[in-house]
């Protein structure tokens, strides 16, 4: 086992986690009044957002105002416990998100730590707490007017500026309010200035605090632990441990703190890339996972014919690799220069060191490493490639190669944190949405360079799962997946049709410049293409939403800082004529009629392979039903969970429900995999892949663990074309088993088509 065996094994696992956001219209006392549901449905353990008092009017906790009470808007001190007693009540455990890299400093007077600091300057008791630069602090809040100050205004001890408020220093001479401002410990400049504080990202309402201060962790993290000490927490999920400074000594600190406490970090890995061996934790959140299940349910044949679609459409044939590089620089050159900045000055003797630092930053293949124990092959990998891409600067990198190895260089430690910034903002936010080949697998923690997994990839990498992370979390869908689940898996069919698809988009294309909405980003209108009819029917607010996002990450015509409102306006005339031109309109829902049926299938193989697969399985919030979100705010929309409970209900009362619109299927099927690993934890141990036999053996996924057979349809639209499952039979091991979905009973070697007749799926339980 990869990590401290003994303390792992005392942590108390639980066998599933069902996910919640709490906000103001998801409070305790209402999370409270799920749980007898949550139980039923047959989770382990409710998982919540951050609970800490976040910034005013906060839709999802991240932005941690004050680490030292719980949240009053979800219901204060009675409210958490009220929580907890529901949760204790029905047998379930609390994992709890916490977020130690940063707290929000948008509106200062909700966080008395920045309040005090910029009042008090360096001589606040809570200076340390933050990770600054220097003094004066500089804000970025002005807007882009030469007289920006001139908006300043006194209000008795506090200076504000439109909506925002700052504190005056004590005894601050009078004068005017500009004279005023330049006597404080910060200076307000412009928006689109440096900044002076590491943030979070390029956020600068997020700053970044210094937990590898031992002062500081004990002061930031005294209430969570608290909840630990007091039994009332038993599992922790560290938001983006990627941003410390030290996370491996943050790790250890935090197990010496909860000892039993199951801990999970949101460390995206590429593939290939392992956590770091010393880290005391389960695993991670479960992106990979997410990347294998996706994966083994795309057809990789699918990949020339949509490779020439986006070469059609966009004229040029992309190189993934040389644009995650592109990106990423443009990201380190210019969100993030503050950041690059900083690093550069701490190579004062280089004349291109800002040149050298951003080349190895676009070049660096994973978030970041972890050294003196991890990561090295990765930056032996981005020096020789950013010497390849820039020979002229081989001087430079061959002078920062050895301070970019010595863990207690600064520029190392800084450089480590920024290049999972670069990797985040580069790929995630901007590369997944300029290369719309098939968005499908541009979700994080995947690779869109990788056209689907086959069988004997999709097994090796669950059985490597159970040796190295088998109490690690598993996921379909996140608060910051791209997609949900059901919308991906809609997708997955469109790998099986690609010259059906490539025909419908010439369609779409054609009709839409017949409506007068002519496609002005052939790229973006094939993402807009695959987002109708991966998550069709969309009400107008919400595709709108979705479309305004994608193209201002994308960055190609129209950025947040700077929007195109022209061209903005004509993508959503295309995403109107989608919707209310009635020949267009017609044809998408035509196509997206298409794919639903066998989507269906692609989503109920995904979640039960997730479900039964080595590791803690999370469902997020609603996921038990079709959910067919998009990327944040879209998937943090309220769920009615009335509907879920009235549909569970009447499946346990011996309804088998169609594979239909209501998505009870889904239901019956999340619900019998959550109660067997409830029930029986022992025989979700293990991991030996099932192979079929037969003409259609490609088109069944399936694994034994211990007393329970998982098995998935994959491929649906051949199986099809081919008539079925025919001869094709599943050899079983020994003894009497039975479908916890239907009661189907089987033994020795049964035929799929038999065991598969109702549902695309089975989860055999051996009697």
């Amino acid at each position: 086992m990869p990590h401290d065996a003994t303390t792992l094994n005392l942590m108390v696992t639980p066998v599933s986690t069902y996910r919640l956001q709490l906000n103001a219209g998801l409070t305790f006392v209402d999370a409270a009044a799920l749980v007898p549901y949550l139980a039923s449905l047959g989770v382990g353990a409710v998982y919540t957002s951050p609970l800490l008092a976040a910034m005013p009017g906060s839709d999802h906790g991240y932005d941690v105002a004050d680490p030292t009470r719980v949240s009053e808007v979800l219901g204060g001190e009675s409210g958490r416990r009220g929580l907890v007693a529901a949760v204790r009540k029905h047998g379930l455990a609390l994992v709890v998100d916490i977020v130690p890299n940063h707290l929000g400093v948008a509106d200062p007077r909700a966080n008395p730590a920045w309040w005090d600091v910029l009042r008090h300057g360096p001589s606040s008791l809570f200076a340390r707490w933050f990770d600054i630069v220097g003094w004066p602090l500089r804000l970025p809040v002005l807007a882009d007017s030469p007289d920006a100050l001139a908006d300043l205004r006194l209000d008795g001890d506090t200076l504000r500026y439109y909506e925002h408020a700052f504190p005056l220093a004590p005894r601050t001479a009078g004068g005017t309010p500009e004279q005023v401002h330049a006597a404080q410990h910060y200076r307000l400049v412009s928006w689109r200035a440096d900044v002076g504080y590491r943030r979070f990202f390029a956020v600068s309402d997020l700053a970044a605090v210094r937990v590898e201060d031992p002062e500081v962790f004990a002061a930031t993290h005294r209430e969570v632990l608290r909840w630990v000490a007091e039994g009332d927490v038993d599992g922790l999920r560290v938001d983006h441990p990627d941003g410390l400074t030290d996370p491996t000594g943050y790790l250890h600190r935090l197990r010496e703190h909860a000892a039993d406490t199951w801990i999970l970090v949101e460390d995206i890995l590429e593939p290939g890339e392992e956590l770091p061996a010393s880290w005391p934790v389960a695993g991670t959140t479960g992106y990979d996972a997410l990347a294998e299940v996706d994966g083994v349910l795309v057809d990789s044949a699918g990949e020339a014919a949509f490779t020439a679609l986006d070469t059609e459409l966009t004229g040029v044939h992309t190189d993934w690799a040389q644009l995650v590089h592109d990106c990423k620089r443009d990201v380190a050159t210019g969100m993030l220069a503050s950041e690059l900045r900083r690093l550069a000055a701490l190579a004062p003797t280089l004349t291109e060191a800002w040149d050298a630092l951003a080349e190895v930053l676009a070049c660096f293949p994973v978030y970041r490493s972890y050294l003196p124990d991890h990561g090295v092959e990765y930056l032996d990998q981005a020096l020789a490639a950013a010497q390849r891409q820039r020979p002229d600067l081989a001087p430079t990198l061959a002078a920062l190669s050895p301070r970019l190895r010595d863990p207690t260089d600064e520029l190392a430690v800084r450089f480590q944190q920024t290049s999972s910034a670069v990797m985040a903002k580069g790929v995630e936010d901007t590369a997944y949405y300029r290369w719309t080949r098939f968005i499908a697998l541009n979700e994080v923690g995947g690779d869109p360079h990788r056209f689907g997994l086959d069988l004997e990839g999709f097994h090796a990498a669950l059985a490597h799962r159970e040796r190295l992370a088998p109490q690690g979390m598993t996921t379909l869908s996140t608060h910051d997946t791209k997609r949900s689940a059901d919308v991906r898996a809609r997708l997955a069919v469109l790998a099986e049709l690609p010259e059906w698809w490539a025909g419908a988009v010439r369609e779409f294309t054609k009709l839409a410049q017949a409506a007068g909405a002519g496609v002005p980003d052939p790229a973006l209108g094939h993402l807009l293409w695959q987002t109708l009819v991966g998550a069709w029917p969309l009400p107008p607010d919400r595709l709108h939403a979705y479309l305004k996002k994608a193209i201002r990450e994308a960055r190609t015509h129209t950025s947040w800082t700077n929007p195109d409102e022209r061209f903005e306006s004509a993508m959503h005339a295309v995403a109107d004529a989608a919707l209310t031109d009635p020949v267009l309109h017609s044809a998408v829902a035509r196509a997206a009629a298409r794919i639903i049926p066998p989507g269906r299938t692609n989503s109920l193989a995904a979640v039960v392979l997730q479900l039964a697969m080595p590791g803690v399985p999370d469902t997020y919030q609603g996921g038990e039903l079709w959910d067919l979100s998009l990327v944040d705010p879209d998937n943090r929309r309220p769920v009615d969970f009335s509907v879920r409970a009235d549909l569970l209900a009447r499946i346990d009362h011996g309804w088998l429900p169609e594979v239909d619109d209501s998505g009870a299927a889904k239901l019956l099927v999340v619900s019998r995999v959550l109660r067997a690993r409830r029930d029986h934890p022992e025989r979700f141990t293990g991991y030996t892949p099932l192979r079929a036999t037969g003409p259609a053996a490609a088109h069944a996924v399936a694994f034994v663990r211990n007393g329970v057979v998982a098995v998935g349809t994959r491929l649906p639209v051949g199986l099809t074309d081919r008539g079925g499952w025919g001869q094709t039979a599943l050899p079983l091991p020994g003894g009497t088993w039975t479908d916890a979905f239907t009661g189907f009973s089987a033994s020795g070697e049964v035929a799929l088509g038999d065991l598969l007749a109702r549902y695309p799926v089975a989860l055999l339980l051996v009697d």
